[in-house]
């Protein structure tokens, strides 16, 4: 059998959990499997190493950024060979550029193109663990890019996927996917089975048990997924296309705080104002999320949306640069907002989800900002300040611990 295994930063923390790593490693070698595994780099070293690129430069190259930061998962798949090898095992570590995880251009936000099974396959007929730098890969040009926040689960689902795993084990700081953050919601509730498209949506919505991207590519590819602890042996949650277990009417709430607003006010309420605005921010590749246009009135109108906080400061100066063109009376942005989203495949059929959702928000004197809504999901835009409070509110009111 064919193990891809991922292991993420707080798994690899520090030498007793590395040497714990290769523990549970060992024991699938044990069983006469073959182990592909995929590292974080250990810890807060990722944050360290962009808060040394702060200290030389403002504003740094996304391209040497990429370089630098690329460098935490070399550091942990060299120390996780080493920590075999001194098991006794064979392993041997690999980055972007000697497996051949070619990755389109664009430095800090790169997407994994294809990548080269040969390197993999002859380390492993040479009986190897081969370990794989996470979140990383190789553009055109042969330079180091960065796949994004979560991009090492990215990084094994394209490996299981191009290796055509048996299996996909994704190891974290918690041991499985729940109904809320279990750090926040107290009584939040294991899931044993989840669909891709719920996943996907949760993972989208702020969720951090998985990186989006990598449940996109495990639905495109029908890789099945286990989300578990390293820490603990206990069963964890199965990501797949169909799901066995009874269908809650809503089976997770994700809360996103890297949340920005925008407000455009007194825009010229003509056609192809609102065209202006957004196309201005494709261009410069600035992701937009809840849309909120308000009724024209006097020969204006509003218009609200989210971004990501990490945008913040580039939007600004994007706007106010073109303030005159867009025709813009005031420009305001705030990062006070968080986004709670509640997700479940069981709204499709059940109308009053929403009715529901904002009853308990209003129960808990919480005031919403904005709605998005789509088949399986409903988002709102709150105050910071009320993330606990309404997810708390929230999971009771669907009675989210237990059965509904």
């Amino acid at each position: 059998m064919l193990i891809v295994k991922k292991f993420g930063g707080s798994s690899v923390a520090n030498a007793d959990r590395v040497r714990h790593v290769a523990g549970l490693i060992a024991e699938d070698v044990e069983k006469g499997h073959r182990v592909i595994a995929v590292l974080s780099a250990q810890g807060d070293t990722t944050d360290e190493l962009i808060a040394k690129a702060h200290e030389i430069s403002a504003n740094p190259s996304k391209r040497e950024l990429d370089m630098l930061i690329s460098t935490g998962e070399q550091q942990s798949v060299a120390l996780m060979s080493m920590a075999l090898h001194e098991m006794g095992y064979k392993a041997i570590s690999l980055n972007a550029f000697q497996v051949g995880m070619h990755t389109t251009r664009v430095y800090g936000n790169s997407r994994l193109k294809r990548i080269d099974s040969e390197r993999i396959n002859v380390e492993l007929d040479r009986g190897n663990v081969v370990l794989v730098t996470g979140f990383q890969g190789v553009n055109r040009y042969e330079d180091y890019t960065t796949l994004g926040r979560g991009g090492s689960d990215t990084t094994a689902v394209a490996i299981a996927a191009a290796m055509h795993a048996d299996r996909c084990q994704i190891f974290t700081d918690v041991e499985g996917v729940y109904t809320a953050d279990p750090r926040i919601v107290k009584n939040a509730r294991k899931l044993k089975e989840i669909s891709y498209d719920e996943m996907l949506e949760l993972a989208s919505q702020g969720a951090k048990v998985l990186h989006n991207r990598s449940v996109e590519m495990a639905k495109r590819y029908n890789v099945v997924l286990e989300v578990l602890s390293s820490m603990t042996r206990a069963e964890g949650t199965l990501v797949k296309e169909e799901t066995q277990v009874e269908r809650l009417l809503i089976t997770g709430i994700a809360v996103d705080k890297n949340v920005a607003r925008v407000s455009l006010i007194g825009l010229a309420d003509v056609p192809g104002r609102a065209f202006r605005v957004f196309d201005l921010l494709s261009r410069n590749n600035i992701n937009v999320d809840i849309i909120l246009q308000s009724i024209g009135r006097e020969g204006t109108k509003d218009i609200s949306f989210t971004i990501s906080r990490d945008d913040m400061e580039a939007t600004r100066t994007l706007l106010e640069a073109n303030k005159e063109q867009l025709g813009a009376q005031e420009i305001q942005l705030s990062d006070q907002f968080a986004k709670i989203s509640i997700v479940g495949a069981g709204m499709i059929s059940n109308p009053g989800v929403a009715s529901k959702m904002f009853e308990a928000l209003y129960n808990a004197g919480v005031n919403i900002h904005m709605i998005s809504t789509s088949e399986i999901k409903i988002s709102v835009l709150i105050a910071q300040r009320n993330v606990e409070l309404a997810m708390e509110a929230i999971h009771d009111r669907f009675n989210m611990a237990g059965s509904i």
